[in-house]
């Protein structure tokens, strides 16, 4: 396959997931409180380059980020967000996968300093005392 087959192929493929428009949306879940949640992904997001334009809550147990980040970084924000605690949907998870294709299939893309935009949905569950996590089945 020739660049530029390769570069329309790539093109393709990232159009038909979603990750070539304006913004990228993501969307997350986490049981852990959000006091600590977010300032980690702020930190996360900040040691690969991230550039953070809006933090705004969407209601009492959801936030939203928008923010920058090159497409060379993409690799080092996917970690980041899953080592800070946060769980992605699967189709956040196809979208930075896709992204990380994107950046490692056309290095000339990656080395143009491409920004994308992303849009981060978080939303914080509680964690119910009923719920599968920690509990024991009483013994008769």
């Amino acid at each position: 396959m020739t660049g530029k087959t390769m570069d329309t192929a790539l093109t393709n493929l990232a159009a038909a997931i979603g990750v070539n428009e304006a913004e990228v949306h993501l969307r997350g879940h986490s049981f852990d409180d959000h006091r600590k949640l977010v300032p980690a992904l702020l930190n996360s997001m900040a040691t690969c380059g991230c550039w953070v334009t809006e933090q705004r809550p969407l209601s009492a147990t959801q936030t939203e980020l928008l923010f920058e980040v090159q497409l060379r970084s993409v690799y080092e924000l996917y970690s980041g967000i899953l080592s800070a605690g946060l769980e992605l949907t699967r189709d956040s998870h196809m979208r930075m996968s896709s992204l990380c294709n994107v950046r490692d299939h056309n290095p000339r893309q990656a080395k143009r300093r491409r920004i994308i935009t992303v849009r981060l949905e978080i939303s914080f569950l509680e964690q119910h005392e009923g719920s599968l996590r920690g509990t024991s089945i009483p013994s008769s």
